[in-house]
């Protein structure tokens, strides 16, 4: 394993540190101030087009795709530390094109989708002209067992029609989302893992209805938000299934490895930035005549995050290496294992700056608040801890399995 950056993936490197510490850095807190005193905060402000046209023009665009002619052609590897610098900003992923869902639905269409879906939907969501959603998890069964999913995407001769409720869509509450990737069942007589399809459905189709938008910890996360998504006999040409029916399982599984690559590696990037929070709050405020790195154990909780970070930036690049040599299927258990270190080790480093803030970094005088809301998110998103640690325990256990 060689964890250096190719030359390729330094310049990358180079170009968008630089990039989110001059051009975004600078303007992130008044976008936010400017977001949530607008009367409508699902809207997209003038600067995040400025600043999207400003990455597209220097080559910062689309750098989360392997593929050379639609994106900058880059491994897992080589793409995780782009990610991480994106991660310490909230508006980062946006602005190079590389945010989630859009990420995964692009990787979807891009691998899964007909020449018709590539030019209708994926075309325009490389060009950043539009948004999407993903519509997976149901309120009424466990959702972390994708063959629960009980909402309904019947065949019905040239057509397929869509009954049943979603929510935490990602990213549905976007004034530029313009369409959804919904998984349905299709076929409950069918094996448990063919029994279900992912279908492309327009927002504005006939019977989709958003019916609220959900807050994390009073966030709302606009202008993205997690919404909860209503279905009523929505009918679509079937040429909107993705691969064919009976595939959904299939692609649900293949969209999540790469994925959570760029999940945690921009928790990392928030992690990193909260703990540079806390260096500076501990050093420059006094308390009892000492500076608040001197008080208490502060040096050694600053240590120790410093550690952990280190810790789970390295396991992630590790997993990443796997994918990109033995693919998801030699990778199954670490792509488990960063899902569950990672999130949990950036919720241990946000609260202590939390703490070192004092009151201040429940506030949105800082991003604190923000970030452990969305990094305790991340242990539910894409499957529980749970799930993931029965795997890993799965995979460790299979070599004893003879007793």
């Amino acid at each position: 394993m060689d964890f250096s950056h190719s030359a390729t993936a330094a310049d990358y490197l180079g170009r968008v540190s630089d990039f989110v510490r001059t051009e975004i850095e600078p303007v992130e807190p008044e976008y936010h101030r400017a977001l949530h005193a607008s009367a409508d905060p699902w809207t997209v402000l003038p600067v995040i087009g400025e600043l999207k046209a400003k990455a597209q023009d220097q080559g910062l665009w689309n750098l989360f795709l392997p593929d050379t002619e639609r994106g900058a052609g880059l491994s897992n590897v080589e793409y995780a530390p782009l990610a991480e610098q994106m991660g310490r900003s909230f508006i980062a992923p946006e602005v190079f094109n590389c945010n989630a869902p859009d990420t995964g639905n692009m990787e979807v269409l891009l691998q899964y989708g007909s020449p018709e879906q590539q030019e209708q939907w994926l075309a325009p969501l490389l060009r950043g002209e539009i948004r999407s959603a993903f519509c997976m998890t149901e309120p009424a069964v466990a959702s972390s067992d994708a063959t629960n999913m009980a909402a309904t995407a019947v065949v019905k001769s040239d057509e397929i029609v869509i009954n049943g409720r979603k929510w935490w869509s990602t990213g549905v509450g976007h004034p530029n989302c313009k369409f959804v990737i919904f998984m349905g069942l299709t076929d409950p007589e069918a094996d448990r893992h063919r029994r279900h399809s992912m279908v492309l459905v327009p927002i504005d189709t006939e019977g989709v209805k958003v019916e609220r938008m959900l807050s994390v910890f009073g966030h709302r996360d606009e202008p993205y938000g997690h919404g909860e998504v209503s279905f009523t006999d929505v009918r679509v040409p079937l040429s909107n299934v993705i691969a064919g029916p009976g595939r959904g399982f299939e692609i649900a599984q293949g969209r999540l490895g790469p994925g959570r690559i760029h999940h945690c590696m921009r928790l990392i990037g928030l992690a990193e930035r909260s703990l540079g929070l806390a260096c500076a709050r501990a050093s420059q405020r006094e308390a009892f005549g000492k500076p608040l790195a001197n008080l208490g154990g502060n040096r050694e909780r600053i240590a120790k995050a410093r550690i952990a970070i280190n810790q789970a930036r390295l396991l992630v690049l590790h997993t990443a290496w796997l994918l990109d040599t033995e693919g998801l299927a030699g990778a199954r258990s670490e792509v488990s294992q960063i899902k569950v270190a990672v999130p949990n080790m950036a919720l241990e480093v946000i609260d202590m700056a939390i703490q070192l803030h004092g009151a201040a970094g429940l506030s949105e005088d800082f991003p604190l608040a923000a970030a452990y809301s969305g990094a305790r998110s991340l242990r539910l998103a894409d499957g529980p801890d749970e799930v993931h640690m029965g795997l890993v325990a799965r995979h460790e256990l299979a070599a004893y399995k003879n007793g």
